[in-house]
C-alpha cells in the first residue's frame, strides 16, 4: 500500500482540475472600447490582405483602418476565433493514446481445503486505436485547417462589408445634402405658389404640380435619411462600436475599372480561403474514408492476465479478442463516408461555378455603373452653366423664380445620379474584391 501511494499522488497531480467560468452580466463587447487597447491589438494583428496601419479613433478612418478595426473588434469574429480553439483541442485529443484498462478480482474460499484467496488481475489495451491513430489525427488536422480557413474567410468578408458600409455612408451623406436643398427649394416654391393660388394669380394645376414636387422631394429625403441611419448602425455593429461612437471616415478615391473575368477567376481559385477550406474539408473526408476502410478489418484488444488460484498456483498469459468480419465488414460505414466524399466534391465544384458567375455579375454591374456615371457627366457642364445663369437672371428680375428653381433642381438631380453611380462603383468594386479573395491592389492591370 505504501508503494502505491506515490503512484496515486503522481496520477492525481497530472489530472485536470475544474474551475467555473460564469457569464459576465455586462460583457466587454457592450462597453465602449478603449482606444489604446484597440491600437495595441491592431499592431499585433497580421493578415496578408491588410496593410500595416496605426489605429487612431480620433482621426478619420481609412479603408485599411476600417478593415483592421473590424477584424480586431467585431464581436462575431471574437466568438469565431474562440470556437476555432475547439478544433485545435480536437487535434490534441486525436493524438492521445487510449488509457489501458485494469481489472482486479478476488474470491475467498468459503468451503474446501485451499487456504488462499483466488486472485485475478488483467491489463488490457485497445490495439485497434493504434491502427487508426494516424488517419484519425490526419482527419482532425484537416478539420482544424478547415476551421481556420473558414475563420479567415469570415474575417475577409466582415472587413469588406465594413468597407462597403463606410463608402455607402459617405455617398449617402453627399446625397443627403442634395436632398435637403431640394426640399428647401421645392417647399419654398410650393408656399409661393399656394399664396399666388389664393390670390387667384395661378391655376389649381400649377399648385398641384408644386405640391407633388414638394412631397416627392420630402420622400426622397426621408429615404436617404433612413438608408444613412441603417448604414451607420450596420457599420457600428461590424466594427464592434457602441451606438453613436462611429468615428469620422476618410474619403475614398474612385477606383479604376477591373481586369478581365479570367484574371479575376484565376485569383479567386488561388486565393479564396473558403475554397481552400472546402479543400481541407475534402482532405478530412478522405481520411474518414480511409478510416472506414481500416475499420472493416478485425478489431483487436490485447489483454495480459495474471492469476493466483486458491491452491497457490500462479498463472500468467495473454488473451486476444477480435471481431470476425463475416457479414458486416463496416460496409455501411464505408458507403456513407464515400457518399459524403462525393457530396463534398460536388459542393466544391458548385462553389467554383458560383464564384465565376458572381464575378461575371459583379463585373457587369461595375460596367453598367461606369456607363451611367459617364452618361450623367456628359451634360453636367451645360446644366451648371444654365443653373448659374438662371439664378442671376432671376435675381435681376429677367426670369421667374420658378424657372431658376427648376434649373437648379435639374442640376441637383444630375448630381444625385452621379453620386449614386459612384456609390455603386465603390460598392461593386469592394464586392468584387470579396469575390476574388484578393485586394484590388494585387490585381494585375
Amino acid at each position: 500500500m505504501k508503494r502505491l501511494t506515490p503512484l496515486a499522488l503522481l496520477l492525481a497531480g497530472g489530472c485536470a482540475h475544474y474551475a467555473p467560468m460564469p457569464l459576465e452580466p455586462m460583457p466587454a463587447a457592450l462597453n465602449a472600447p478603449i482606444a489604446s487597447v484597440l491600437a495595441e491589438q491592431a499592431d499585433k494583428i497580421s493578415r496578408p490582405w491588410l496593410n500595416p496601419v496605426t489605429l487612431d479613433l480620433s482621426a478619420p478612418l481609412t479603408p485599411d483602418a476600417i478593415a483592421t478595426l473590424a477584424v480586431v473588434n467585431n464581436p462575431d469574429l471574437k466568438a469565431a476565433r474562440a470556437r476555432a480553439g475547439v478544433s485545435d483541442a480536437q487535434v490534441f485529443a486525436a493524438g492521445l493514446l487510449p488509457d489501458p484498462n485494469v481489472s482486479l478480482g478476488a474470491n475467498k474460499v468459503l468451503a474446501g481445503p485451499d487456504p488462499f484467496l483466488d486472485l485475478a488481475n488483467a491489463l488490457s489495451f485497445d490495439i485497434n486505436a493504434l491502427r487508426t491513430r494516424g488517419v484519425t489525427r490526419e482527419k482532425a488536422k484537416a478539420n482544424a485547417r478547415q476551421v481556420r480557413l473558414d475563420l479567415a474567410w469570415l474575417e475577409w468578408q466582415t472587413a469588406g462589408q465594413a468597407r462597403i458600409q463606410a463608402v455607402r455612408i459617405q455617398s449617402l451623406e453627399a446625397q443627403l445634402a442634395l436632398a435637403g436643398q431640394s426640399v428647401e427649394s421645392q417647399q419654398w416654391l410650393f408656399e409661393r405658389t399656394r399664396e399666388a393660388a389664393a390670390r387667384g394669380d395661378v391655376s389649381g394645376d400649377r399648385l398641384q404640380t408644386a405640391r407633388v414636387a414638394a412631397l416627392d422631394a420630402q420622400s426622397k429625403l426621408r429615404t436617404v435619411q433612413t438608408d444613412l441611419a441603417t448604414a451607420r448602425s450596420e457599420l457600428s455593429k461590424l466594427l464592434g462600436l457602441p451606438p453613436g461612437a462611429l468615428p469620422q471616415l476618410a474619403p475614398v478615391a474612385l477606383p479604376e475599372p477591373p481586369p478581365q473575368t479570367d484574371v479575376l477567376f484565376d485569383l479567386a481559385r488561388a486565393d479564396r480561403t473558403d475554397l481552400q477550406a472546402l479543400q481541407a474539408g475534402y482532405a478530412a473526408q478522405e481520411a474518414a474514408v480511409h478510416k472506414a476502410v481500416l475499420d472493416q478489418f478485425p478489431t483487436l484488444n490485447l489483454t495480459v492476465n495474471a492469476n493466483r488460484d486458491s491452491a497457490g498456483n500462479t498463472l500468467a498469459g495473454p488473451a486476444v479478442d477480435f471481431t470476425l468480419p463475416l457479414w458486416n465488414r463496416n460496409r455501411g460505414g464505408i458507403a456513407v463516408e464515400r457518399a459524403t466524399r462525393a457530396a463534398l466534391k460536388a459542393e466544391y465544384d458548385a462553389r467554383l461555378f458560383q464564384a465565376r458567375a458572381d464575378i461575371v455579375a459583379a463585373e457587369a454591374g461595375l460596367a453598367l455603373a461606369f456607363r451611367q456615371r459617364a452618361d450623367a457627366q456628359k451634360g453636367l457642364p451645360t446644366l451648371q452653366t444654365y443653373s448659374r445663369a438662371s439664378r442671376r437672371a432671376a435675381e435681376r428680375g429677367d426670369l421667374s423664380q420658378e424657372t431658376a428653381i427648376a434649373a437648379e433642381q435639374a442640376l441637383r438631380d444630375r448630381l444625385m445620379q452621379i453620386a449614386q453611380s459612384e456609390q455603386a462603383i465603390r460598392e461593386q468594386m469592394i464586392a468584387l474584391e470579396l469575390l476574388t479573395g484578393t485586394p484590388r491592389e494585387a490585381w494585375k492591370p
